[in-house]
């Protein structure tokens, strides 16, 4: 369903589109198990996720300061988690963004979701080695 609207105008945009991604990403061959391996896989284990999940985007994208978390050491602490599954989720993302909203809205969140995205893969798996300064 495309939204009339090209810019994100409430909180409840954001709750749509955490719910209808988050139901991809649950029934996701590649991201399920890794979610559920975290999360649980019952409605109300997921019901207290989503919540904070819609607090985040909320506050990248509306800048309510709704959210006061730590998402890389929750990303860090996840088994299985792969470089290529940020790929799975951003293609999965972006096509619920297109389902939901009109062009200019689903880049915002597009391009939202590629640099959150960029910093964790970054953050995860391309840490550079501590430097080491010889004590002399």
């Amino acid at each position: 369903m495309i939204m009339e609207t090209d810019r994100i105008t409430s909180e409840a945009d954001i709750a749509r589109l955490v719910d209808a991604f988050y139901a991809r990403v649950r029934r996701d061959p590649a991201l399920g198990p890794i979610f559920h391996a975290t999360i649980g896989e019952t409605d109300a284990q997921w019901a207290l996720h989503l919540a904070k999940l819609r607090r985040f985007w909320s506050a990248v994208m509306l800048r309510s300061g709704a959210y006061h978390g730590d998402p890389y050491s929750a990303h860090l602490r996840l088994p299985g988690l792969t470089p290529e599954m940020f790929d799975r989720w951003l293609n999965l993302f972006g096509a619920t963004c297109d389902e939901l909203f009109a062009p200019a809205t689903a880049e915002a969140f597009r391009d939202r979701a590629h640099r959150i995205a960029r910093s964790l893969r970054m953050g995860i798996f391309e840490r550079l080695p501590a430097v080491r300064q010889a004590a002399e």
